[in-house]
């Protein structure tokens, strides 16, 4: 019992942890950034769902929404005043503007919000549901049903629509996309729209479920790096199985060991994945 309530919660996580994973995956695909801001952006949208139930009294739902699509928007300002600006093998540069910009964001939301962490109590709070005759928390439960819809409403997108085709044409071959006419710096900007709007989404659905404060960006960031290492750079499907692989490992860890070795057993997953399959679970280049 003790082990599948714990995979069952590493799969709640894990699904939740996908948001974060395919928007990383979906930016670097399509722009080829290493997006080192993706961290704070999730903040964006933990502070503001915390802000709207707090302080204006919103519910979970809406609030979860309007949350996302602020972030979305904010990543569009961002795309606007410097992404499009990145070209290709500027590598580096990407890297440096991207942490910049992170670090910016982080000491902005300090200065305004400040750095005590608080705590969001939602209408869903201290209310759990029956599954398979484990528990689980019912905030976790709707939160998953947000990961759910919106990568199945990705993945229909990107399979099933002329402009989900460009996004993929434009991440696998660049000038082939030039070619025949399309214009990259529309898709690129609404693929950055739609990878922030996804890290936002995701730090809005967790900030019922962990504390809330300017500084919560820095870890995830680094377990969404190994997430999409793991699933492969610029690999979508491969981010989603990655994701569930961390979510399990570190509740594992977390729950048959320590709190301490969670983290750990995230980035043990990640090596053992560079030394046996350097390109990742599904890697085989750059492909959405």
């Amino acid at each position: 019992m003790l082990v599948s309530t714990l995979v069952l919660n590493g799969l709640v996580m894990g699904a939740i942890y996908a948001l974060i994973g395919v928007g990383l995956s979906l930016i670097f695909g399509v722009l080829e950034i290493v997006n080192f801001a993706h961290g704070q952006i999730y903040t964006l949208g933990a502070l503001a769902l915390a802000l709207l139930v707090g302080h204006f009294g919103l519910g979970f739902l809406p609030a979860a929404f309007v949350s996302a699509l602020g972030v979305a928007v904010f990543g569009y300002i961002l795309y606007v005043l410097f992404l499009q600006h990145i070209r290709k093998g500027e590598f580096e540069r990407g890297i440096i503007l991207t942490l910049g910009i992170g670090i910016v964001v982080q000491n902005a939301l300090i200065y305004f919000y400040g750095a005590t962490p608080q705590i969001v109590d939602t209408e869903f709070s201290f209310r759990d549901i029956s599954f398979l005759g484990l528990r689980v928390e019912m905030i976790k439960a709707i939160a998953v049903g947000f990961a759910i819809v919106s990568i199945t409403t990705l993945h229909l997108v990107l399979t099933r629509t002329r402009f989900g085709m460009a996004i993929r044409a434009l991440s696998q071959n660049r000038e082939a996309a030039l070619v025949v006419g399309m214009r990259p710096a529309v898709i690129a900007a609404h693929a950055v729209v739609i990878g922030t709007g996804l890290a936002g989404l995701a730090g809005a659905v967790l900030a019922p479920v962990f504390t809330v404060h300017p500084l919560m960006g820095a870890p995830i960031l680094f377990k969404a790096f190994a997430i999409v290492i793991i699933g492969g750079l610029g690999h979508l499907p491969g981010a989603v199985v990655a994701s569930l692989i961390i979510g399990v490992s570190e509740s594992l860890a977390g729950g048959l060991g320590s709190a301490s070795l969670q983290d750990a057993a995230v980035f043990l997953v990640m090596i053992a994945m560079l030394q046996f399959r350097p390109m990742g679970l599904f890697g085989k280049g750059v492909r959405i």
